[in-house]
């Protein structure tokens, strides 16, 4: 399809109605999300890898304790802003307590999101999503960089209201300590 066709068929305003919509009837596994100020961002759905990441991640909270329920692998995130809601998908979200069923949850209880770096997905990850999830008031960020070593960068909310880098490791070395060493 040609951009002058999707052109012609995208509101003019993507609500969060709209991409679960999109996200729900898209055949090949594609998210999408939006900014708050409207941005709307496609990425390409993810790769064995990817999944490894995000299991491994998955598997090593389940395994120190934390319900499963309250460990979410995909789940939608509603991020406020001064212009409007807008909606991210973290590939790992860790919560206080449950959250409330609904495609985009509030982002006041999640203690973590882990968002896996695809290719092409760098500048998001490392620039535009840490802005929003900063203002957003979640306590925790970290961001997996798909080098050699599957880098983990630990960032934690300080005082401004912005992350500040508290540790680098390889993912393997991360696993190898207990959460309750990173997360409050």
């Amino acid at each position: 399809m040609s951009a002058e066709a999707v052109g012609m068929h995208m509101p003019a305003v993507v609500t969060l109605d709209d991409l679960a919509a999109m996200n729900a009837a898209d055949p090949n596994g594609h998210r999408y999300e939006t900014s708050p100020e409207g941005v709307l961002s496609v990425m390409p759905p993810p790769d064995s890898e990817h999944a490894m990441i995000a299991s491994r991640l998955f598997a090593w909270l389940i395994m120190a304790g934390w319900p499963a329920e309250q460990v979410l692998q995909a789940a939608g995130v509603r991020i406020s802003g001064p212009d409007g809601d807008g909606g991210r998908i973290p590939d790992l979200s860790v919560w206080r307590k449950p959250p409330i069923r609904s495609v985009w949850a509030a982002a006041a209880d999640i203690v973590l999101v882990v968002e896996i770096v695809s290719p092409g997905s760098e500048a998001m990850d490392s620039v535009t999503k840490v802005r929003e999830y900063a203002s957003a008031g979640i306590p925790q960020y970290w961001v997996v960089d798909r080098d050699g070593a599957q880098t983990v960068m630990l960032h934690r909310l300080d005082g401004s209201g912005a992350y500040a880098a508290r540790a680098r490791m390889p993912l393997s070395w991360l696993l190898q300590t207990v959460p309750a060493d990173h997360l409050d």
